[in-house]
């Protein structure tokens, strides 16, 4: 059966032993409507709560919760088993102590995501120096992940998705990474060799399809745009002074969005999602978009990503023409004109001056 996953919006008066009832009353009635409650998560400060369930349809989750304590939830989602015990540590109930009446867990479901992308897809097989130097980083990263207890979701060989409990251990982890970088490629660092790092925080579940849909986003946003090597949410550097007493975040290290920043990168990501196939791009299509006057959006864009707005345009192409490459959806041709590039040549001197390599040496690292 499909797995899912809700959210109730509990009022303050509903504390962990009230949603501990509601889940044993569940469980009563669950058998009428095919329905088989894995378990639960309760966030007393936040006051939400998330059942996790076996069900046939969504409507199936409703019917029992219905019958059960009349208690509705705000949204539904289908869940795969293994991002939400990734994500989350489990996928049971915890086991009760032996003189517990009820089961009470009050454990929430939020967490501080983080993502890691490198550029070492590009050069792993092309210099067998350059690959001791990458295996010593990603070992210093699995080292670093295990020791602030950071639990990794995704892993590819070239990013990381990472759960964490605790908004201070993520950080610490995240510094502690960026500083393992420089000693990790002496002499070998060049402009095109990079470590990009965004960390966000959020709920399971919200209005989006997709378990932490909104965190993993907006980290991923941050990572792969903004022109910082960290980058953390407004939400996260106020988790982290709260949690260690009104502590500064060292800004030499550390970019901080603010929630403006946060928007507009939400709304210039929306836009070239929509656009970076079509050849002319035109800076007045994107300030009509995201409501801002030409100066303003040129301002916000070089201050967020480095770039004037045409540089980052094709950068977010190239991007793309990388991803296709990789996963060998067409030849250099066909890939340079789907990405909007009206020459292969111009395609491949643009490639060349973005990631240092060119395209059809790229494309023989994975014919290999």
């Amino acid at each position: 059966m499909p797995l899912y996953m809700d959210r109730h919006d509990i009022p303050d008066e509903i504390k962990p032993e009230h949603v501990a009832l509601m889940h044993q009353e569940d469980l009563k009635v669950q058998h009428l409507y095919g329905c088989k409650g894995m378990t639960y998560w309760c966030d007393s400060e936040r006051h939400t709560a998330f059942c996790l369930i076996e069900a046939p349809n969504k409507e199936a989750i409703q019917k029992m919760h219905n019958h059960a304590h009349g208690s509705f939830p705000h949204q539904i989602i289908e869940v795969d088993e293994h991002l939400v015990e990734s994500f989350l540590g489990r996928i049971e109930d915890p086991e009760k102590t032996s003189d517990a009446v009820l089961n009470i867990i009050d454990d929430p479901a939020f967490r501080v995501i983080m993502v890691l992308e490198t550029a070492d897809q590009l050069y792993r097989t092309e210099d067998h120096q350059l690959s001791i130097f990458t295996q010593k980083f990603h070992r210093s990263v699995a080292n670093s992940l295990k020791h602030f207890q950071g639990t990794v979701v995704r892993e590819n060989d070239k990013s990381y998705l990472v759960s964490f409990k605790s908004v201070t251990n993520a950080v610490l982890c995240a510094l502690k990474i960026q500083e393992n970088f420089k000693y990790s490629y002496p002499k070998l660092v060049n402009e095109h060799q990079g470590l990009n790092i965004g960390i966000s925080a959020g709920s399971p579940v919200t209005d989006n399809e997709g378990i932490f849909f909104e965190s993993v986003v907006l980290a991923t946003q941050m990572c792969e745009i903004v022109k910082e090597q960290l980058v953390i949410s407004s939400a996260i550097k106020a988790l982290y002074e709260n949690e260690n007493r009104n502590a500064i975040i060292d800004k030499e290290h550390i970019r901080v969005l603010k929630p403006k920043e946060e928007q507009f990168l939400s709304k210039l990501i929306a836009f070239s999602e929509a656009n970076w196939k079509g050849p002319n791009f035109k800076l007045r299509h994107l300030c009509k978009a995201i409501g801002h006057s030409t100066s303003q959006t040129y301002r916000k864009i070089k201050k967020l990503t480095g770039k004037a707005p045409n540089t980052f345009m094709r950068e977010f192409r190239l991007t793309k023409a990388l991803d296709l490459l990789h996963r060998q959806q067409g030849n250099i041709s066909e890939i340079a004109f789907e990405t909007g590039f009206n020459s292969p040549a111009y395609f491949t001197k643009c490639f060349y001056d973005a990631f240092g390599i060119l395209p059809s040496k790229y494309i023989q690292l994975f014919q290999a």
